[in-house]
């Protein structure tokens, strides 16, 4: 699968730029890393370069337009937009997604040229020619029936249902909050809340007092940072590019069919003596096939006397198998997961706990956020689902409540 490197830049000049090189499912290959962005060049060597600027700086908008706007789109967004924007539309670059034929808006992002010239001359001085530029507020997860946000320490970012991105100063949090539950006739929903545990040990009191207007808010710790968020929505394609019109990337990426037609050429002999070999084989394969069947039913008879063989005796003598071994997960697996998942957090305490329908729901006592975030880790790489639904800080630490369920056979 083709790779590429997920590049984040700095909101400040001081402070260090990120990456991260993900698959094409949007899947990390290893840790992030940060630093100047000339450490960041040897790692774009043969992948797509994608780079994510601050979603402080660019405007992202869903105009309302005329449906056979066709290709005079380009010229109608910026005078849709111009009555809502500070600056002259003569020093913006309007960026905008594809839209459906019969669609009545577009969504688009708004940037000033000056800017995005600033943001390709560091790459570009840095040595990396970039694929494409997104603004990272487009890259949080989008959830029909919940309101996402994502708290940084110094912003945050909220997405309604169905509607555009809100990037504020995290100081005006509960406007986010007011933000992610406006909309609707009760105005109570759902809240997804991703943030860092430090972020999360400042802000938990606030978040906690909101909840009793959301139908429930989830929180989901961010050990690593937002990178890896935002790298899982890449296969969505739903981010707009901003390197569109005069910034789109010309560089020696681009090449035409002509100059790959020989080596297309030679890969098409390669693949039809490839599928005659794979031919060969398989007609091998399946005379080696009906052997091993006639010796799995000579199994089967042993091991089952009395049972008449079935036509996948193979599938029979595993689920008998499983049945022997109990396979599922109950409440004693989970106990036993989170005995061993301990060990990774010492300190932590359960306070109390209650099993309903295959999930344990816990309330702990750690010493801090971090501690109940280690102990959730803990038991992922168990095979299990841990979500920490809740916490606050206390006189003596921090307590946290925290479900698993899902555990695997």
């Amino acid at each position: 699968m083709a790779e590429s490197l997920l590049l984040r830049l700095p909101r400040e000049a001081e402070q260090p730029a990120t990456w991260l090189v993900v698959d094409a499912r949007g899947a990390a290959t290893g840790p992030p890393q940060s630093g100047p962005l000339n450490l960041a060049a040897p790692r774009a060597a043969g992948r797509r370069v994608l780079a994510l600027v601050p979603g402080t700086d660019v405007l992202l908008a869903e105009p309302e337009l005329p449906v056979r706007a066709g290709a005079k789109l380009q010229q109608l967004i910026p005078y849709a937009l111009e009555e809502h924007l500070a600056e002259d539309i003569d020093a913006l670059h309007f960026a905008i997604a594809k839209r459906a034929p019969d669609a009545t808006r577009a969504r688009v992002a708004v940037v000033a040229r000056t800017l995005l010239q600033e943001w390709l001359g560091q790459l570009r001085s840095a040595g990396i020619e970039p694929d494409a530029l997104y603004a990272e507020s487009d890259l949080l997860p989008q959830n029909p029936g919940q309101a996402v946000a994502l708290l940084e320490a110094d912003a945050v970012f909220v997405r309604p249902p169905g509607g555009a991105v809100t990037t504020l100063p995290a100081a005006a949090l509960d406007q986010a909050l007011e933000i992610a539950r406006a909309g609707t006739e009760s105005g109570a929903r759902g809240l997804i809340l991703y943030t860092g545990a430090a972020e999360w040990q400042q802000h938990a009191p606030e978040v906690e007092a909101q909840r009793p207007h959301f139908d429930g808010i989830k929180i989901q710790l961010l050990t690593g940072g937002p990178l890896g968020l935002f790298a899982q929505q890449l296969p969505e394609g739903h981010a707009i590019n901003l390197l569109q019109g005069e910034y789109a990337p010309t560089h020696a990426k681009a090449v035409g069919w002509q100059a790959w037609r020989v080596a297309a050429l030679l890969l098409l002999a390669l693949i039809v003596l490839h599928v005659a070999g794979k031919a060969t084989q398989l007609q091998l394969l399946k005379s080696r096939e009906h052997q091993v069947e006639a010796s799995m039913r000579e199994v089967f008879r042993s091991a089952l006397p009395g049972e008449a063989a079935p036509a996948n005796p193979r599938q029979r003598m595993q689920e008998r198998l499983a049945r022997a071994r109990g396979a599922g997960s109950g409440l004693l697996p989970a106990l036993q997961a989170l005995a061993e998942a301990r060990d990774a957090s010492p300190g932590t305490a359960v306070q109390s706990l209650s099993f309903h329908n295959g999930s344990l729901e816990l309330t702990l006592t750690a010493p801090d956020a971090s501690s109940i975030d280690r102990l959730g880790q803990a038991l992922r790489s168990r095979g299990w689902q841990a979500d920490l639904t809740g916490g606050n800080n206390t006189a003596g630490g921090y307590q946290g409540r925290i479900a698993i369920h899902g555990g695997a056979s």
